[in-house]
């Protein structure tokens, strides 16, 4: 799985990045059917922060998650447990074909 974190209108800290990769292991289980993992950090001008993902699986199919918060970590958080059902619903779903 390829990983590629970006920001816009904000510059991912070393602290926020370590973030992302802690809550990275919660797609573990789904590693070996995501191809590329994108995800975007924005901030918008009025205060709050927008995270969001998208997944790209070896079969084709593409998942798309969007968050914002005025909580940039609340956000990740939110973004990711939304990510992980869809994965994992993704990855069943192939699974019973």
């Amino acid at each position: 799985m390829t990983v590629e974190l970006k920001g816009v209108h904000y510059d991912v800290s070393d602290r926020t990045r370590e973030y992302v990769d802690k809550k990275l292991k919660r797609l573990k289980h789904v590693e070996d059917v995501i191809v590329d993992f994108h995800m975007t950090l924005s901030r918008e001008k009025r205060g709050a922060y927008i995270a969001s993902s998208d997944a790209h699986f070896r079969w084709g199919q593409n998942s798309h998650v969007k968050v914002e918060d005025r909580d940039l970590y609340k956000a990740i958080d939110v973004m990711f447990d939304k990510m992980e059902l869809k994965t994992t619903k993704e990855k069943d779903k192939i699974q019973a074909h």
